[in-house]
């Protein structure tokens, strides 16, 4: 069964391979520049080059993926550097560059927040700090992409007031919901959120950060123009396809177990909140189908996507994934087959993908208190020995959870 389960996560990764998406949404006319950033950007940019031929194009990749033979700025991701803010500056005079007769196609995959950074107002160390602290705090991604967009000069949609070229984007989402305003911030996108939002995030989540506050405050005032919003006339210039999302993942799995003659359900593709409830509820739903039968029959898998977070409190490693697992193993009184993991191949601080649950976990009778305590799903998965290690997949499609209730 163990098999099974990494074999069905494999087989929904090829089945959604970026590469195939991008080539068959690529548009019809030939493109005058092409910008591409996220995870998932090599394998796009390398389908439209093969459509197009030679044309100048900016790639910007987390560090440590392979470039696939292609000049490309490398960056840090999830907290920017200064590779973050070289990518973005060059990615902008690019950008103004062109005449209102040029095209530009953008391939917009997760990960392009950090990859792309232009801090308005604020210095990069403060921007990194920030960032650090809003990943840490439980904030949610559109809370966190709020503050994000409004401390930068090409998030929010200010890339397309940047330019007057025309703009079609090729999306692949990494988000619950697949909003493009959130996917890589929305660069070319317009932007829902306002000054005082942003600045409510930071009293929520009692973050300081004085910088940021002042800028924000000076937004919140009317000193600073906003971002994109929907009305504006730049929105005209803008086409966009979504190419890819966390359902697709999802149903590439479902179709593959049941082509296996397994029954298997698709829950949601956009649970979101704390990780650890968001296992619980898992947990319960699975032993009332163990003890009762309702609301479905088993034996079932159960198949969910979307993106948890994690509360840090302690000096553990790990991701939310792993955090999920942990969670599952502690709430659950009997044992059962499970596989949690980022579609990217690096769950939070890791190194690893994610993790399975199987009864061998539970016969080692590990407790995963202190664990928890310590925010250390890591260490816990290397103690029974169950660590998925993919290294980075190319691709960016959000969390993929599978459990299998008998």
């Amino acid at each position: 069964m163990e098999a099974l389960l990494k074999e069905t996560f494999f087989h929904a990764l090829r089945a959604t391979d970026p590469y195939r998406l991008t080539l068959k949404a690529l548009p019809s006319f030939q493109p005058d520049l092409i910008l591409a950033v996220g995870k998932a950007a090599a394998p796009m940019l390398r389908a439209a080059l093969e459509r197009y031929g030679e044309v100048p194009y900016h790639l910007t990749l987390p560090q440590g993926q392979e470039a696939l033979g292609l000049r490309a700025v490398f960056a840090r991701h999830p907290v920017p550097d200064g590779e973050s803010v070289r990518a973005a500056e060059e990615v902008l005079h690019l950008l103004a560059s062109l005449s209102p007769k040029a095209r530009v196609l953008a391939l917009l995959s997760g990960g392009g927040s950090a990859l792309w950074c232009a801090p308005l107002g604020i210095g990069l160390r403060e921007k990194q700090a920030l960032t650090q602290a809003l990943l840490q705090s439980g904030a949610g991604i559109r809370e966190i992409n709020a503050v994000r967009k409004h401390l930068s000069r090409i998030k929010g949609g200010r890339a397309l007031l940047a330019t007057k070229a025309r703009v079609h984007a090729l999306l692949l989402s990494d988000v619950p919901g697949d909003d493009p305003s959130v996917i890589a911030s929305g660069p070319f996108h317009p932007d829902p959120s306002t000054y005082p939002e942003a600045l409510g995030v930071l009293d929520r989540y009692g973050l300081a950060f004085p910088e940021a506050r002042a800028v924000l405050e000076a937004g919140a005032k009317g000193k600073l123009p906003e971002t994109l919003k929907p009305q504006d006339p730049a929105l005209r210039r803008l086409t966009w396809r979504l190419v890819g999302a966390n359902l697709h993942l999802l149903r590439a799995a479902q179709g593959f177990l049941r082509h296996q003659g397994h029954r298997a359900l698709v829950l949601s593709d956009r649970f979101g909140g704390e990780a650890r409830a968001l296992a619980r509820f898992h947990a319960e739903l699975a032993e009332t189908i163990r003890t009762h039968g309702v609301p479905f029959r088993r034996p079932l898998f159960l198949l969910s996507g979307g993106e948890a977070q994690v509360w840090v409190r302690g000096r553990g490693k790990g991701g939310r994934n792993l955090e999920f697992l942990l969670a599952l193993y502690a709430h659950l009184p009997r044992p059962l087959y499970a596989l949690a993991a980022d579609s990217d191949g690096l769950d939070g601080n890791s190194g690893a993908a994610g993790a399975l649950l199987t009864p061998a976990v539970w016969d080692r009778g590990l407790d995963p208190r202190p664990f928890l305590e310590e925010n250390d799903s890591l260490g816990f998965f290397q103690e029974v020995g169950t660590l998925l290690v993919t290294g980075p997949t190319g691709t960016n499609l959000n969390d993929f959870r599978l459990l299998l209730v008998d």
